[in-house]
């Protein structure tokens, strides 16, 4: 049977003093992945038109659709994704003057302090996001303006502007325009530059995710402290927590996010419209919808808790296999995996860069300050999101890309993934249950079983059958936004659900 889903049916009811509550609910495992919102096709340089099933380039971002992002603007300086649960500051003017600039820019020990102390629209539960928290809110069809002069027209950030307000880079004050970092409250559990403790952020400008310097860095008496902007977001506590499941048949299930992987690797690099070709071609433990994943996909299973460096592995969970590669200083190291998310830039040709995601570290050609050699370190941690030119001869890149001096290694490793299959349908069929709104099955009504409710109509939580039949107030074989408003009424004492059991 299918579920009626909230925005479906076009219902724009939210129960006030539900959604007080509704994204807080403890102990459940939701990380909705965010699709990148990315609508354009791309050869290895230039916009295309979408290639069909077979043609060169077929299989990239694009093409593959996942949950669209539903923001709703609550009027009160907060903006709600409805998808992920997650509430946001919709503006990151942090001194109130009504303006967006560096002075709005905290340290990322001020930004961690501020958050406890941020009473917007009345919440007290402000928290800095973690990087898979802020990394919901990237849009690729943002422009990276990187290594255009002056203040290119038409720019596009990486983050949808219709509800939340952004600001580039002032270059009338000294900064680039690419300065529109947001501190995480991710730390590294490494060091970057070859020992600055760091913390990792996301830049909507340029669309990148990189490490930043969490503290002072710099010789004695000309130290510099790193400030971004900050913007604070509620609920949903469990956003980002993988639920990782071995299939036993070389295929790893994320039940927190829907998605399947392959336990492996492709096991050797490639360039990307090759990957393209790996993914869709592949016949893997029985299945032959593989693809590559977009960059918000293959985000989501980085193990921020992991590096080279301080655990000897890949920022990835032990029950995946990588393959250890030796990167350009000779050192064991792991590989950067391909996206099919094309990192869209300001110049002529567009498509030239695709987004990958750093599983080892983020290694960059740094020269000391006055010249002299070129140092390879890493420069931007484990877990972080860069791009590298699509085709090519990474010895054209003999000290990297980037104001990091980026390594390019052009031929990426490729880890695909699929949708995993839904388990039974656990909608009730009308009439089949006792209605008593009970959802939570704890002998009384109480919020949560309203906040419950509102996720089942949602689709942003998936019930036993037991849940959703006990949240189908109406007995119509349907969970709605109306059951998670008779649940909550009952809660006040004015519902009609029949007692909890």
């Amino acid at each position: 049977m299918t579920r009626h889903w909230l925005q479906k049916r076009g219902i724009t009811w939210l129960c006030g003093a539900v959604i007080l509550l509704l994204w807080a609910v403890p102990g459940r495992a939701d990380y909705t992945v965010i699709d990148t919102n990315q609508t354009a096709c791309y050869d290895n340089d230039v916009e295309i038109l979408c290639p069909n099933l077979g043609d060169a380039f077929y299989g990239q971002d694009s093409q593959y659709t996942s949950t669209v992002p539903q923001y709703q603007d609550n009027g009160d300086g907060t903006v709600t994704d409805l998808s992920t649960g997650l509430m946001w500051q919709k503006t990151p003017d942090q001194d109130g003057d009504g303006d967006l600039d560096s002075d709005d820019k905290l340290s990322f020990d001020d930004a961690v302090a501020a958050a406890p102390g941020c009473q917007l629209a009345g919440y007290v539960d402000w928290r800095l996001p973690t990087i898979k928290e802020l990394y919901s809110l990237m849009d690729f069809n943002g422009v990276d303006p990187s290594g255009a002069s002056g203040t290119p027209p038409d720019l596009v950030p990486f983050i949808d502007t219709d509800y939340f307000d952004f600001v580039y880079g002032d270059e009338g004050t000294g900064e680039r325009l690419i300065d529109a970092q947001y501190w995480s409250s991710t730390e590294y559990v490494s060091t970057t530059m070859g020992g600055d403790a760091t913390a990792f952020g996301v830049n909507f400008a340029d669309g990148r995710i990189k490490g930043y310097p969490s503290e002072p860095v710099g010789p004695p008496g000309e130290e510099f402290l790193m400030t971004s902007f900050v913007r604070f977001v509620r609920g949903n506590p469990s956003y980002g927590s993988n639920a990782f499941v071995d299939n036993g048949d070389g295929t790893v299930t994320d039940e927190a996010t829907g998605l399947m992987w392959m336990k492996t690797d492709s096991g050797e690099g490639m360039a990307w419209e090759d990957a393209l070709v790996y993914a869709e071609s592949l016949e893997y433990a029985g299945y032959s919808d593989w693809r590559l994943p977009d960059a918000k996909e293959l985000q989501s299973i980085v193990d921020y808790t992991r590096s080279p460096d301080t655990t000897g592995s890949a920022a990835i969970d032990p029950v995946f296999n990588v393959t250890a590669i030796i990167d350009e200083g000779g050192t064991t190291n792991y590989p950067f995996y391909w996206t099919g998310t094309t990192h869209i830039n300001i110049s002529d040709y567009p498509g030239t860069f695709a987004a990958y995601v750093c599983f080892g570290e983020a290694l960059g050609w740094m020269q000391p300050p006055g010249g002299g050699s070129y140092i390879l370190m890493d420069v931007h941690g484990a877990g972080a999101q860069r791009s590298d030119p699509k085709s090519g001869d990474p010895g054209s890149y003999p000290y990297g890309h980037g104001p990091q001096g980026d390594v390019v290694r052009i031929t990426n490793y490729v880890r695909c993934v699929r949708s995993a299959e839904p388990g039974p349908d656990p909608t009730p069929t009308p009439g089949e249950c006792l209605n008593h709104g009970d959802v939570t099955l704890d002998g009384m009504h109480t919020a949560t079983d309203a906040q419950l409710a509102f996720l089942i109509a949602l689709g942003s939580y998936s019930p036993s059958f037991e849940e959703a039949c006990a949240a189908d107030c109406s007995g119509d074989g349907s969970v709605t936004a109306g059951d998670a408003q008779t649940i909550f009424l009952a809660v006040l004492g004015s519902g009609q659900c029949a007692d909890p059991l």
